[in-house]
Formats: structure tokens, sequence, C-alpha cells
């Protein structure tokens, strides 16, 4: 007879299993890949850590477009077949109809070697300086590139304009070596500004938000100036052609900032009266009344002009 005392007998089973398969070595190839990758990244630090500011903006200009084009659409022109007479078209900051001009911004001026506490160590200093103004001559030659796709654009604007078709006279425009020099100019029986004020006509309202258009593409900053004829003006209350020439330059950066210009390009505001004619040997001339519009240059490849007396000031 069984002993019914007795505990039962536990067998336990051991089964081996096999090995990892086909997926066992996954890991390794992750590991490489991020090895790979820090490697990689590893190699960039170092590479952006032996490159001069001047290779880097040399890399960046490489890749940086270098044609200067105007569009053509609509009519033809450079607001796309959209004409200043529509309503809202004279203070739209947004830019909606602005886009037929296509001007690329040129880099920011290169860091010398004096702005990063160096001077050339390790006898490197002529080969920088060399690779520095040839890099200015490049950003010079982009920047007049720019400055003539941007007094074609005007001109042809004004042509595409039958308002303002009989003020091609008043719109002069050339490059000096302060920058792209743009003139609202008077003519005998058409004037800018209501006469001894500083309240533009409705063509000069026009004429601003014509350059507007096109200055606003540019990354340059801008400087206006007024300048009256010789004529004498003086109110009782002692307003000369000073304070008329600055009122008036006031009143165009204004229509500038209304036509969409940003406040911080704007570099400077200066009434000169007479004392900078337009044409000096007729110091009477009404188109030595007008407002200076100047695109800055920002490269330094231009040569200084040849400072001359001054005329007498006038209205004081």
């Amino acid at each position: 007879m069984a002993d019914t005392n007795q505990p039962p007998i536990i067998v336990i089973k051991k089964v081996k299993k096999g090995g990892h398969g086909h997926h066992g070595g996954a890991w390794k190839v992750a590991y490489a890949d991020f090895v790979t990758a820090m490697m990689a990244f590893f190699l960039l630090l170092w590479l952006l850590g032996s490159t001069t500011d001047e290779q880097k903006l040399g890399i960046s200009d490489y890749f940086s477009p270098e044609a200067v084009s105007i569009g053509q659409s609509g009519a033809g022109g450079l607001f796309g077949g959209t004409s200043l007479a529509v309503e809202g078209a004279l203070t739209s900051a947004g830019g909606a109809s602005v886009g037929a001009v296509s001007i690329p911004l040129p880099p920011s001026e290169p860091q010398t070697a004096e702005d990063d506490g160096e001077d050339g160590e390790d006898g490197d200093g002529g080969i920088e300086d060399a690779s520095r103004e040839a890099l200015e001559e490049q950003l010079a030659e982009r920047e007049q590139e720019q400055f003539e796709a941007a007094e074609s654009a005007l001109r042809q604007a004004i042509l595409e304009l039958p308002e303002l078709v009989d003020l091609q006279e008043s719109l002069v425009i050339d490059q000096t070596p302060e920058g792209l020099r743009i003139q609202l100019v008077d003519q005998e029986g058409v004037s800018m500004f209501a006469s001894g004020s500083a309240k533009p006509n409705e063509h000069t309202r026009r004429l601003i938000a014509m350059i507007a258009k096109v200055v606003t593409q540019l990354p340059n900053k801008i400087s206006v100036s007024g300048h009256t004829d010789s004529v004498p003006f003086r109110s009782a209350s002692g307003y000369s052609n000073w304070e008329l020439s600055a009122d008036r330059a006031n009143a165009a950066r204004r229509l500038l900032l209304e036509s969409g210009l940003d406040t911080d390009r704007i570099a400077g505001v200066q009434g000169l009266a007479a004392t900078d004619p337009l044409l000096p040997d007729d110091p009477t001339s009404p188109r030595n009344r007008r407002v200076s519009i100047v695109l800055l240059r920002e490269s330094k490849h231009f040569t200084e002009p040849e400072v001359g007396p001054l005329p007498p000031s006038y209205g004081e």
C-alpha cells in the first residue's frame, strides 16, 4: 500500500532556446550610424573653427543669387500693370503690387582683422588684405548692379504712368560717390511743393510713392535733403529758405514712410537752402528747388569728390 504521506515529486524541465537569430546584430548598425553622425558633427565644428570670417562670407556669397533681373508681367513694367492712380496704391505698405523688380540683397560687409583684434599673425596679413580687397570689390560691383537696376526700373515706371509722363524732366537720377541720387526737381511752371510752403502737390506724392516702391526693395540707408533757389525768402516770423528746405525734406521723408519705407532706413534729413545748387551758373533757376533722396553706398570703393568753396548763404 502506497504511503500517502510522502510529498509529490516535482520535475523541472529546462528548455534551451536558440540564438538571437537574424536580428541579433542590429544594435551594431545603430551604433555605427551614431558614431558616423558624431564624427560628421565634430568635423563640422572643426571646419567652422578653422575658417576665417572672410572665407565664411565667401562661401555664403558663392551660394547667393548673382542675377539682377527686372520681371515682366501685366503691362510689362515695374508694377505688373497696376497704376499708381488706383486708390490705395500710394500708401500700400504690404507690397502686394510690388515685386516685378527682383534685386538681390548684398551680404553684410566683411569684418576686418582690426575688428577681430588680429593684425595678420603668422605672415598671413598680406593674403588676408588681398582677399578682403577682392571681396569688397565684388560687393561694390553687386551694389553698382543694384543701383543700375533701380534706376532702370524708375525710368521705366514713369514712362508707364500717363499721369506722370510729363514729369520726366522733374525726375533726375544719377550716381554720385555718396550713392544713387534721386531728385525731384521743379520745372518752369511745375513745382513739387506749393510756393513758399512744405505742402507737396499731388504729382509729388505720386512720384515719391513710385520711388518708394523701388527703394524699399534695397537694404541701403537713405538720406533726404531739401534745396531752394537763391531767391531770398523770409517771412515776418523769420522763416527762411533754411527752414523751408528742411521742412520740404521732412515732408518727403513722411511720404516715403507712408509708402512703406521702414523708419530705421532713414539715415538723415537736412535742409541746405541754396548752398548746393543743381545749376551753379544759374542760382535763381527753378531747377535748383528740389528734394534729393539718396540711397547711400554700403561699399567703400568710390572716389571722394573734390570739395570746393560753398556759395554764399541766402535767406538769413
